[in-house]
């Protein structure tokens, strides 16, 4: 499988995209990364670009998010908020799980904000859902469509074997 080559392929799994812990605020439309790739200092950076920026940007698909490489003497991130305002982390020396854990407490959405999110979007009251777990078992007990032709048989014109076959009764 070509998309399994390359350093660390793990990364380019759905199981590990959908893995991240990092979702930004909603205010938050343009994310830029700064680091020097050849600096120590620079290592967490590095290595938390190499980690744990898939999993931002699959989690996060309506913000830009940038890597600025050796423009700077000391590494930072630069969030842009939509009222123009804007945030420096620095991250100069600090592991990339220390980089991580900073981010979710500082631009990160709060606990109870993503379970808020994640029962909105599996509210079942929605009047086109149907099936076991909804208001309506079968799409035919909305007025207006079909019955089931388990309970109240099809007129034979609308069934395909007597409209394509021809088969006449």
């Amino acid at each position: 499988m070509p998309f399994m080559k390359g350093p660390a392929p793990i990364r380019r799994t759905i199981k590990y995209l959908e893995g991240a812990r990092l979702a930004l605020k909603d205010q938050i439309k343009i994310m830029t990364i700064n680091y020097h790739v050849t600096a120590p200092h620079h290592q967490g950076t590095k290595d938390f670009v190499f980690w744990y920026l898939p999993q931002i940007q699959y989690r996060n698909p309506n913000v830009q998010i940038a890597t600025l490489k050796n423009l700077t003497p000391s590494p930072f991130v630069r969030c842009f908020y939509d009222t123009g305002h804007e945030m420096l982390i620095d991250t100069f020396g600090r592991t990339k799980e220390e980089i991580h854990e900073h981010l979710i407490n500082v631009i990160g959405k709060q606990k109870d904000v993503l379970e808020a999110e994640t029962i909105a979007r599996e509210k079942k009251d929605n009047p086109a859902n149907f099936g076991t777990l909804c208001e309506r078992h079968c799409i035919c007990e909305i007025p207006g469509q079909v019955p089931c032709p388990g309970t109240c048989p099809l007129p034979k014109h609308w069934r395909g074997k007597y409209k394509y076959n021809k088969v006449q009764e």
